[in-house]
C-alpha cells in the first residue's frame, strides 16, 4: 500500500511539480489549496485526491484534517503555501504583518499541529516546511520586514517539533531555497542568471529524499 501525504500550496508553481513528482513515486498524494485550476493532470489518478480549503483559516484546517486523519495515515506533510510582500519596518503596518503571519506561518502551524500529534501517536513521520533567507538575514530582510518575520517563525516551530520528538522517529525540517526558477520569477527578473535558480524539480527530488526513511536529514535547516 503507497505511503500518503499531504501537500500544500499544491497549486502552485512548486507544489504541482511535488505533486507530479509523489505520484511518480508511487505516494498516495492529499493536495490542499484554495483551488486547483493546476492539477488537471491529477484529477484522474485514483492516489490523488485535493481539498480546497483557506489554510489560515484554523477552524476550517481543523476539521478537514480531523476528518482525513479519521480515514488515512498520513506519512508525511510537505507544506509549502505561502505569501511574500515588500516592504520595511516604517512601510509596513500590522494589517500587513498579521496577514503575512497568517500566510507564512498559520498557513503552515494549522497543519502541522494536526499532523504531529497523529505522528506522535505512531513514533514516526516527516514534516517539511519552506523557510526564506530573509528570515536568516536581517539585512536581506529589512525592505521586506512582515516576509522575514513571518517566515522565521518557520525554524522557531521546526526546533520545537524537533525538541519535542528526539526519542521518535518524526522530523521537522525547513528547506530554504535560493530564487525559485518560475515564469513569475523570470518575469520580474529577466536579467538574473536563471542557471543559479533552483528548479521545482530538483526541490521536489529533495523532498523525496526527507520524506523517505533513510534519507531524513539531521539538520533542521536545508539552504539549497
Amino acid at each position: 500500500m503507497p505511503s500518503t501525504i499531504i501537500i500544500t500550496g499544491a497549486n502552485g508553481n512548486l507544489g504541482t511539480e511535488v505533486v507530479k513528482h509523489f505520484l511518480d513515486g508511487g505516494f498516495r498524494v492529499i493536495a490542499i489549496d484554495a483551488k486547483d485550476d493546476h492539477l488537471q493532470f491529477a484529477s484522474q489518478n485514483s492516489e490523488f485526491q485535493f481539498h480546497a480549503v483557506n489554510l489560515a483559516d484554523g477552524i476550517a484546517v481543523d476539521a478537514l484534517l480531523e476528518g482525513i486523519l479519521k480515514k488515512e495515515t498520513i506519512a508525511a506533510g510537505l507544506l509549502l503555501a505561502g505569501g511574500f510582500a515588500m516592504g520595511s519596518i516604517q512601510e509596513t503596518p500590522a494589517s500587513e504583518m498579521r496577514k503575512m503571519i497568517d500566510l507564512n506561518f498559520f498557513t503552515v502551524y494549522s497543519i502541522a499541529r494536526q499532523l504531529y500529534g497523529s505522528m506522535q501517536s505512531r513514533g514516526t513521520g516527516r514534516l517539511v516546511f519552506v523557510g526564506a533567507r530573509p528570515a536568516l538575514d536581517p539585512v536581506a530582510g529589512k525592505n521586506m520586514s512582515a516576509y522575514a518575520i513571518s517566515k522565521s517563525m518557520i525554524f522557531q516551530l521546526a526546533d520545537i517539533i524537533n525538541a519535542a520528538s528526539k526519542d521518535k522517529d518524526i522530523t521537522a525540517t525547513v528547506i530554504v531555497p535560493s530564487t525559485i526558477d518560475t515564469p513569475a520569477n523570470r518575469s520580474s527578473m529577466p536579467d538574473a542568471d536563471f542557471s543559479k535558480w533552483q528548479t521545482p524539480a530538483k526541490i521536489a527530488e529533495l523532498l523525496m529524499t526527507i520524506v523517505s526513511k533513510t534519507g531524513a536529514p539531521k539538520e533542521t535547516v536545508l539552504k539549497l
